[in-house]
C-alpha cells in the first residue's frame, strides 16, 4: 500500500502546478559597453577602414577624413617655422662670414696706407728741419697721415660692430615669431590629427553609420565599437526580492542555446526604482517597485547583446 501511494505522489509532482516549486527567476538582458568613434572636426569621410563585425584593437586606424586643405596648411606653417628660426639665427650671429672678410680687408688697405702715411710724414718732418721742405709740404704729410688714421679707426668701429649680435630687442622680437610660428605648426599638426580617428580601446566593430564619400559632423558618431570586457547583464529585481541580492553574489545565467553553467557577478544596483503608474505608496503598489540590478558575466561566451537571459540565485 505504501509504496502505491509513494508511487502516485511521483506521478503527481510530474504534473505542472503540483510538486516543488520551480526556483524563482528574473529576466534581464546582456548589454555591451558601447564605445563611439567621432572626429573632433566635421568633414568628408576619405576612407572606413573597417567593416561590421571586425575585431580591432587599441589605436587601430578606423576612419580617416579628408585632409589636403589641413596638408597644405601644414606645410605653409612649417616654412613659416623654418624662416623666423633662420632670422633669429642670423641675428645672434651678426654678418655674414663674407661681409666680414671684405671689411677686413678694407681694414688692412687702409692700415698699410697709414703706414706709408707715416713714412712720409717722418721723411717731410726730417726734410723741414733740415730746412730742405718748405713748412706747407710737411702740413700736407700731416694731414694725409691723419686721413689714413682716421680711416683705420672707422673701419675697426665697423668690423667691430658687424661682429657683434643684433641688439637684444630685435632678438626678443625674432624669438617671439619662432615662437608665434611653431604654435602655428603646431596647431596645423593637431588639425591634421584630428582627420585620423583610432579606437579607443579593443573590441569589435558593430555598427557602421557612415560610409566612404559621406560627411559626417563634428561629434557625429561614424562607427560603433562593442568592447572586448565581459558583456554586463541587466534585469529588474521587485522591492521584495531585493534583500535576496548582495554586490558580489555569483548567480546562474541562462538563455536560448546557451551552454549550461553559466555564471555572473553582481556588481551594481541601481538606489533609485522604477514605478508602475500610477506611482501610489500604498501596499498594493509597492509590488510594482522594481529596481535596476547589474551583474558582469564571469564566462566569456556567445551571448550577445541585446540577447534575453534569465537570472537565478545559486542556493
Amino acid at each position: 500500500m505504501d509504496h502505491i501511494l509513494a508511487w502516485l505522489m511521483g506521478l503527481l509532482s510530474l504534473i505542472p502546478g503540483i510538486g516543488s516549486p520551480p526556483p524563482q527567476s528574473w529576466n534581464g538582458y546582456a548589454e555591451a559597453d558601447y564605445v563611439y568613434a567621432a572626429s573632433a572636426t566635421g568633414g568628408r569621410i576619405d576612407q572606413v577602414l573597417v567593416h561590421e563585425g571586425d575585431a580591432v584593437a587599441a589605436g587601430d586606424l578606423l576612419f580617416v577624413l579628408e585632409a589636403r586643405q589641413l596638408l597644405a596648411q601644414l606645410d605653409a606653417a612649417r616654412a613659416q617655422t623654418a624662416a623666423a628660426e633662420a632670422s633669429l639665427a642670423n641675428l645672434k650671429s651678426g654678418a655674414r662670414p663674407e661681409e666680414l672678410d671684405v671689411t677686413r680687408a678694407s681694414l688692412a688697405q687702409a692700415q698699410a696706407t697709414a703706414a706709408l702715411a707715416q713714412q712720409n710724414f717722418e721723411r717731410s718732418k726730417d726734410l723741414f728741419n733740415q730746412g730742405n721742405v718748405p713748412r706747407s709740404q710737411l702740413d700736407q704729410a700731416q694731414a694725409s697721415l691723419d686721413a689714413a688714421q682716421a680711416a683705420v679707426h672707422q673701419l675697426e668701429a665697423q668690423l667691430k660692430v658687424a661682429e657683434l649680435p643684433a641688439r637684444e630687442a630685435q632678438i626678443a622680437a625674432a624669438a617671439a615669431n619662432v615662437a608665434a610660428a611653431q604654435a602655428s605648426e603646431t596647431a596645423a599638426q593637431a588639425a591634421l590629427d584630428n582627420r585620423t580617428v583610432t579606437a579607443p580601446e579593443a573590441g569589435r566593430v558593430e555598427r557602421l553609420f557612415f560610409s566612404a564619400g559621406e560627411v559626417a559632423g563634428a561629434g557625429v558618431p561614424v562607427l560603433s565599437v562593442a568592447g572586448s570586457d565581459a558583456l554586463k547583464l541587466k534585469f529588474y529585481v521587485g522591492e521584495a526580492d531585493r534583500s535576496q541580492f548582495a554586490l558580489g553574489d555569483i548567480v546562474s545565467v541562462s538563455c536560448d542555446g546557451c551552454a549550461a553553467g553559466l555564471t555572473a557577478t553582481i556588481d551594481h544596483f541601481d538606489t533609485d526604482p522604477q514605478f508602475t503608474p500610477p506611482i501610489i505608496y500604498s501596499r498594493d503598489e509597492r509590488s510594482r517597485l522594481v529596481f535596476l540590478t547589474e551583474a558582469v558575466m564571469v564566462q566569456q561566451n556567445g551571448i550577445l547583446p541585446g540577447q534575453p537571459v534569465s537570472i537565478a540565485r545559486i542556493p
